[in-house]
């Protein structure tokens, strides 16, 4: 089930079990800080340099950003939305998905990369076999989801850090 909520449901986390995703406090405290830096350098190459991406009408530009962003989340949806709640908040800038479901590492990783591989790194790869008048548009695609996922792509480089036989749940695993 999805829910739209403004502060997640309490959950009892047995800290002696389960140890926080990101260990450092202070890593922990300046997260959005790695994320919005991540999206500010994705940000500099398309607005500063000259691409193929600036053939495309500044509305047009506007009106491809919803669509990706859905995208983008359902793509996280259906990687958790049989295995338990789904959790819609926000926090500034960022949209979360927040999942009550226990998920092994290598679900999670797909939880946090598919949107990125999906919308990022399959039209990447599209481009340098397709060079048409819908090139630009794939590039775009491929940009925009990339500053959005601009949390994913931290996250999954943590995920590919912990052990093997890691089980996450809330901003915490065990092994």
């Amino acid at each position: 089930m999805i829910k739209w909520v403004k502060q997640l449901p309490d959950a009892s986390i047995d800290t002696n079990i389960y140890k926080p995703f990101i260990k450092s406090d202070w890593f922990r405290k300046h997260y959005m800080w790695f994320a919005y830096t991540l999206m500010f350098l994705l940000v500099i190459p398309v607005c500063c340099l000259t691409t193929p991406m600036n053939d495309i009408r500044f509305p047009i530009r506007i009106a491809m950003i919803l669509p990706v962003f859905l995208i983008h989340e359902l793509l996280h949806i259906l990687v958790a939305f049989r295995i338990g709640n789904i959790y819609l908040t926000h926090s500034g800038l960022y949209f979360w998905l927040h999942s009550d479901a226990e998920m092994s590492k290598g679900r999670f990783w797909i939880f946090m990369t598919l949107p990125f591989l999906v919308l990022s790194g399959i039209p990447l790869i599209t481009r340098f076999f397709y060079s048409g008048a819908l090139s630009p548009y794939i590039l775009y695609v491929a940009w925009i989801n990339a500053v959005m996922a601009s949390s994913d792509i931290i996250n999954s480089i943590l995920i590919l850090f912990k052990p093997r036989n890691a089980i996450f749940y809330r901003g915490y695993y065990k092994c």
